[in-house]
């Protein structure tokens, strides 16, 4: 929904309740958008690095793929080659 100025200033609590449910709401000035009014979230908690050091581990082949996986997928029928 896009709304002028002074609309917004005489609808701000309608405006409000819109964006709370899930509307887009975009205050314009002059014909463009200006503002966007979107309901007040309260931030994360900063992720803080090497909580899980230890903790998790990856195994020493992780980056390889065995050879019939990938031609399954070659072989497969969800994308099946036109030419076939």
């Amino acid at each position: 929904m896009k709304v002028n100025m002074h609309e917004a200033k005489s609808q701000l609590s309608r405006l409000g309740k819109l964006a709370w449910e899930g509307e887009e709401v975009v205050i314009a000035r002059a014909g463009e958008p200006w503002l966007r009014l979107e309901p007040y979230r309260k931030r994360r908690a900063k992720r803080r690095l090497g909580v899980l050091k230890g903790k998790i581990r990856i195994a020493p082949d992780f980056d390889e793929t065995p050879r019939e996986v990938i031609d399954s997928f070659y072989d497969s029928n969800v994308l099946p080659d036109e030419n076939r």
